[in-house]
């Protein structure tokens, strides 16, 4: 079996590996090199890097749509299916019809819920209980074609998006590995999705990350897990950024203002809300690595009374 494989952020490198050891991957699709770090060094994606240890031709262009030299290349190859895995750009109907079987997705969410660039992280900072993985055969919608299978997955209420995003990482390879067995097999049953609505997750930024101490204890919390680790919460703490990476609701109340910090432990700063009170657990100020309240007062000091 031929395989044409897209993908570029770590979330896609289980299943290429995996794909590698069953198949034949012929060809890998990702992003461009980009600038990273501090230094803005050009950097290779994971994908990049599994594909050129196995010895796989890459192919990076800025705009797949346009670069008629790789979707030659793709045509060329005449692959029983092109396998994406997050990586980054719309495909063309062109592209689409390529592959015998066609072409197979896995996204991270059970759709039709949480179609869109960021389904991980959008899920918890909703309170969402449960998500998943689904594989579903692409079209020229934005994750709108027919599904094929779909594996479950609970949330629990201090599961960061960090951690859900390795536990679906994981699963997911497994889950496309079975959606192209049994496609060979014709024993799979397409699923079309319809018109149904759904949660759009859209792309994550850096100013969502911007506590409003107005909500919510539990609606920040959420925030507070969905951004880990990328972009991080946060707030400002006397004209510094103080980012949140843990927390904690708290069954007490107060009378002060939303965002005053009452009361500094080695348990964490205890902080009001609009309801009840968030511990916080684990920080990061500039220039500093992430290290819990308990570390950090050691040194530094965080002050009661102040307003965040």
């Amino acid at each position: 079996m031929k395989i044409v494989f897209m993908g570029t952020p770590d979330f896609a490198v289980p299943s290429l590996k995996r794909l590698i050891e069953k198949y034949s991957v012929e060809a890998v699709f990702t992003q461009p090199d980009r600038p990273k770090g501090r230094g803005k060094k050009l950097s290779m994606s994971p994908v990049k890097e599994v594909a050129l240890s196995a010895g796989i031709d890459v192919y990076q262009p800025e705009k797949l749509k346009q670069d008629l030299g790789a979707i030659k290349k793709m045509k060329t190859i005449n692959p029983d299916f092109i396998v994406v895995v997050a990586y980054g750009q719309i495909l063309t109907k062109e592209v689409l019809d390529i592959p015998k079987y066609g072409c197979i997705n896995l996204h991270a969410s059970l759709l039709p819920k949480y179609r869109g660039a960021a389904p991980i992280n959008w899920c918890i900072i909703n309170g969402e209980k449960e998500t998943g993985n689904t594989t579903m055969f692409m079209d020229t919608g934005l994750d709108t074609g027919d599904i094929l299978l779909q594996e479950k997955i609970s949330i629990t209420d201090d599961m960061t998006a960090c951690e859900l995003h390795d536990i679906l990482m994981e699963k997911g390879s497994s889950l496309l590995e079975k959606t192209l067995e049994d496609i060979s097999c014709n024993s799979i049953e397409r699923k079309k999705q319809g018109n149904t609505t759904t949660d759009y997750a859209k792309m994550l930024n850096k100013s969502m990350g911007n506590i409003n101490w107005n909500l919510k204890a539990l609606d920040i919390n959420n925030l507070i897990r969905g951004l880990n680790s990328w972009p991080v919460a946060y707030t400002m703490y006397k004209d510094k950024k103080m980012k949140i990476y843990k927390a904690e609701v708290l069954e007490e109340k107060s009378d002060e203002k939303p965002g005053c910090i009452v009361d500094v432990s080695e348990n964490g700063i205890k902080v009001c809300t609009g309801d009840k009170i968030l511990l916080i657990k684990k920080i990061q100020f500039p220039g500093k690595r992430v290290m819990s309240v308990d570390e950090y007062i050691r040194g530094n000091s965080i002050e009661k009374g102040i307003i965040l």
